[in-house]
């Protein structure tokens, strides 16, 4: 299969399935020398795995990584302190499905004869034949992004080091729109949600923090440890701390369910995606990036422009649209409106406005870059829809009986959020070669 592969210097291939034994990530370019955990990598997984609330999927996946190569598993010579770094080779990320059982092979045995409107199944049907891993969808489900998850956390890792933050949030959702806030003050908010998230994840607690699972313990031992856990799902699930939504908020000051940094819109979000799931239906969202940081000059010409660059998020599933700053509203503007005009205050530059999203040309201007993802809502619903038998091509009728996530883009921003760390990171490893290399040869 072609298409599962990314990147020119920091190099990611995916591969696995939603009911395959599971998936992983390798990434190609990631320097030595880089301490990382399977904890602080969970940390990022937990906020896009299914069955955390009542928004999303109620599959029970813990989504827990196994780092298999890439780090050294001991000091290379004594007392030299670099066991567990990163060492420069191919650095491998497992993620095991722990989370499948007959019941629900078995669903999709009985609908996969009709493709589901909306989804790839019919045209995988068409391109790969009675072979196609139609069992959860396979490399179609949405349980692929957890890859992206997985190699865009250590992207994001390198970034931090240079001085790149890249975060993300829900900026809508079932219509109700987040209003516009500051970006440092989002930053905060989004940083805040992920240590509640961790702090009340049982899996983050039983697994990490009590140590049941360290960097200390070779391959075998951890897929020793997993098998357990996969018989201990429900009990450890059990474990959760108990919060209530005000208790979160008291503590945290986030909202319990969404990562959305206004509180008022995120409560009104979560009404209205439930209002129309107990129809049966399902609901779409806008999803927003920020990457703060970033140099000018970042990105290049013609084909591989920054901005073009990001447009490869169309890749996420369910993605179907990506603006870059104000995207399609610059129809709506005068050249006088849209563009972002510049001064100098005390030796800096300074752009009045940022319609252009912190890219013009193809390159980073050195603004805050602003990417937004529109997100389609879930297909699989519980609602009778007009399908045919992919095999005899007769007219069928059929409603969903998988477990399915109300919405989506609940879950896709801190895929959206990696994928664009993969990208920045990318284009950063060319920008610092290109610029040493000009400083090198200037006469």
């Amino acid at each position: 299969m072609l298409g599962c592969h990314f990147g020119r210097n920091f190099q990611v291939t995916v591969s696995g399935g939603s009911y395959q034994d599971g998936l992983s990530a390798t990434i190609q370019g990631n320097p030595p020398g880089m301490l990382i955990s399977e904890q602080e990598i969970y940390g990022d997984l937990l906020l896009r795995k299914p069955g955390a609330d009542e928004l999303s999927s109620p599959r029970k996946e813990p989504d827990l990584p196994v780092i298999y190569c890439g780090i050294n598993s001991a000091d290379t010579i004594e007392g030299a302190g670099n066991k567990n770094h990163t060492n420069g080779t191919p650095f491998t990320i497992l993620i095991p499905n722990l989370d499948r059982h007959f019941i629900h092979i078995k669903q999709y045995q009985d609908t996969n004869r009709t493709p589901r409107p909306g989804h790839a199944s019919y045209a995988s049907f068409m391109k790969y034949g009675p072979d196609d891993d139609a069992i959860g969808a396979g490399i179609f489900s949405g349980r692929y992004t957890s890859t992206i998850v997985a190699a865009g956390y250590v992207a994001k890792r390198v970034l931090q080091k240079c001085g790149i933050k890249v975060f993300s949030y829900v900026k809508e959702a079932a219509g109700v729109r987040c209003p516009e806030l500051d970006h440092g003050k989002i930053f905060e908010f989004t940083e805040a949600y992920k240590k509640m998230r961790c702090d009340l994840d049982p899996f983050y607690q039983e697994v990490y923090v009590s140590g049941r699972i360290n960097p200390e313990m070779r391959f075998l031992e951890k897929t020793t440890v997993l098998a357990e856990i996969e018989k201990e799902i429900d009990p450890i699930r059990a474990k959760a701390p108990q919060m209530s939504a005000q208790e979160v908020v008291d503590k945290y000051g986030v909202h319990h369910i969404l990562c959305c940094p206004d509180l008022d819109a995120a409560n009104t979000m979560v009404d209205a995606c439930n209002k129309i799931t107990q129809t049966g239906d399902s609901s779409g969202g806008i999803v927003e990036v920020v990457v703060t940081g970033v140099p000018v000059g970042l990105g290049e010409p013609v084909f591989d422009k920054l901005d073009a660059e990001l447009g490869r998020m169309l890749g996420i599933g369910a993605v179907k649209g990506v603006e870059v700053g104000a995207g399609f509203a610059v129809k709506d503007m005068t050249g006088f409106e849209s563009n972002d005009q510049i001064h100098s205050e005390n030796g800096k530059v300074v752009f009045d406005s940022n319609n252009a999203g912190g890219i013009t040309g193809g390159l980073s201007s050195g603004q805050d870059i602003v990417v937004k993802l529109a997100v389609k809502p879930t297909p699989t619903i519980d609602r009778p829809q007009h399908t045919i038998d992919k095999y005899t091509l007769e007219n069928k009728d059929m409603a969903a009986i998988t477990r399915r996530d109300p919405t989506i883009a609940g879950r896709i921003w801190p895929v959206a959020e990696n994928y664009t760390a993969m990208v920045i990171l990318d284009n950063l490893m060319a920008h610092y070669g290109y610029q040493t290399l000009k400083e090198k040869i200037a006469e």
